[in-house]
């Protein structure tokens, strides 16, 4: 190295070292341009948009700010809107709890859930899977309803949502799309999957989208799991007076 790239070396080192320094004090200081006001106008930042121009740290600090306030403005706006979605939300399954509260036996209960599930939540293909076929349930028969065989292979894909017990949303297999949906009227494209009953005891609910982000793997199960809760509730045969 030349003498002269070793001087300007050296000059580096100590010009970093001292905008080290400088940082600290400031960090340590915060009250400094309280004591020193005048210097603010002096300093020149590249503005922002990138223009070329230069703004007073004090114009900079100004549009921090306001960029902080927008961003409070948008989470809180955001809070507001999942604050009315949960409660249009908590109100259909208050009118679901409402419709089985006067659904005197099994098959009216049945009625009931399919009927909330189209109406209410604007689901157009939905199953309920059963393990087993209950007395209450002796004859009825519903699209949206499906016994099991004890056997059933299909059935046992499942397993695995069955030992989490929490409603599970996204896509499925292609295997586990034909067997809960063999003759869907819409394109499947994600799926919400409800287990019923303690560890899936009972079976499964499982509401089909064509839109493939519509149940995503992000998005809260909280209000499925209480709708899984009534369904496994209403068609629960041990709670039918007339079963």
């Amino acid at each position: 190295m030349s003498t002269q790239a070793k001087v300007d070396h050296a000059r580096r080192e100590r010009g970093e070292a001292d905008e080290a320094q400088v940082a600290e004090f400031l960090a340590s200081h915060p009250d400094f341009f309280d004591r020193h006001a005048a210097l603010l106008t002096g300093l020149r930042l590249p503005h922002l948009r990138g223009d070329g121009s230069t703004v007073s740290l004090v114009e900079r600090q100004v549009d921090v700010l306001r960029e902080r306030v927008r961003e409070a403005e948008l989470r809180l706006k955001t809070l507001v809107e999942n604050g009315r979605a949960n409660d249009v939300l908590a109100e259909k399954i208050h009118r679901l709890a409402c419709r089985l509260v006067h659904g005197r036996d099994a098959r009216l209960r049945l009625a009931a859930v399919e009927a909330s599930l189209r109406e209410d939540f604007g689901a157009r293909e939905f199953v309920i899977v059963l393990r087993r076929r209950d007395a209450a349930l002796e004859g009825v028969e519903a699209r949206c309803l499906r016994i099991a065989a004890p056997d059933d292979a299909g059935l046992r894909t499942f397993e695995s949502l069955f030992a989490s017990g929490k409603p599970r949303c996204g896509r499925v297999r292609d295997s586990q799309r034909d067997y809960l949906f063999p003759a869907a009227d819409i394109a499947v494209g994600s799926v919400a999957l409800v287990p019923l009953g303690p560890g899936g005891a009972q079976g499964l609910l499982a509401i089909a989208s064509p839109d493939a982000d519509h149940f995503n793997p992000t998005m809260s199960t909280e209000f499925l799991a209480r709708i899984g809760e009534l369904v496994a509730i209403a068609l629960d045969g041990a709670r039918d007076p007339g079963a």
